[in-house]
């Protein structure tokens, strides 16, 4: 499990026109951590710390120890509002992780050995990435950074199901409650595309077809 620290400041301005000053007069961005029976606390983070610690995905299904004013609490990003042109976050929700207590979260497919994948190396198909992301429940302990399924013996034309996959220890995927046919990955026959030479001579039913119509 990665470790990453946040810093952030309490705040007491709300409203969309407080959010609004915060980013635009002190660089900052709003957001709210809310959950494990307490009162929702809304806080305020440095835009350029938010943007450094998203470079690392794992940062997106990992514990943040989150310093608000010096005092610290596990959490999990929840969800980011972005900038719909520009991408950049606008607003950030963050759950709080208690100890002992499991978790549902979101985390991402790692795609294992790609590239001596059988039905890719030797029978020339593609590789397909059907589910980006999982959505798991554990303890915070047990929280992988990602759910790694191993494309090595898949041939072409075979698909990874959920119900294939092994959870890591402690792991449950919480979809398997209602549904386990969930494709994750596949490998399908490269396509193959036909240019056709706008030169070449026409089929003779073709012309003689021309013909008769002139």
């Amino acid at each position: 499990m990665s470790e990453f620290t946040l810093n952030a400041q309490a705040r007491n301005d709300l409203g969309k026109g407080a959010s609004r000053r915060l980013r635009r007069n002190a660089n900052l961005i709003p957001a709210v951590v809310y959950g494990a029976g307490k009162e929702p606390a809304s806080i305020s983070l440095e835009t350029r710390e938010v943007a450094k610690l998203l470079l690392n995905d794992a940062a997106y299904s990992s514990i943040l120890s989150l310093n608000i004013d010096g005092k610290k609490e596990n959490v999990l990003i929840k969800a980011l509002q972005r900038h719909p042109a520009k991408s950049f976050v606008l607003h950030a929700d963050f759950i709080r992780v208690v100890a002992g207590q499991k978790l549902t979260t979101l985390v991402p497919v790692l795609l294992l050995n790609e590239d001596t994948c059988v039905g890719a190396k030797t029978g020339g198909g593609d590789i397909f990435r059907l589910a980006t992301e999982l959505e798991i429940t554990c303890l915070p302990k047990d929280l992988p950074d990602a759910i790694e399924v191993d494309m090595a013996n898949i041939n072409v034309g075979e698909i990874v199901h959920l119900a294939d996959l092994t959870a890591p220890k402690g792991v449950e995927f919480t979809a398997l409650a209602h549904d386990n046919n969930i494709a994750v990955a596949s490998v399908q026959a490269a396509r193959v595309n036909v240019e056709v030479d706008e030169d070449q001579d026409q089929p003779a039913e073709a012309a003689e077809g021309e013909s008769e119509e002139k």
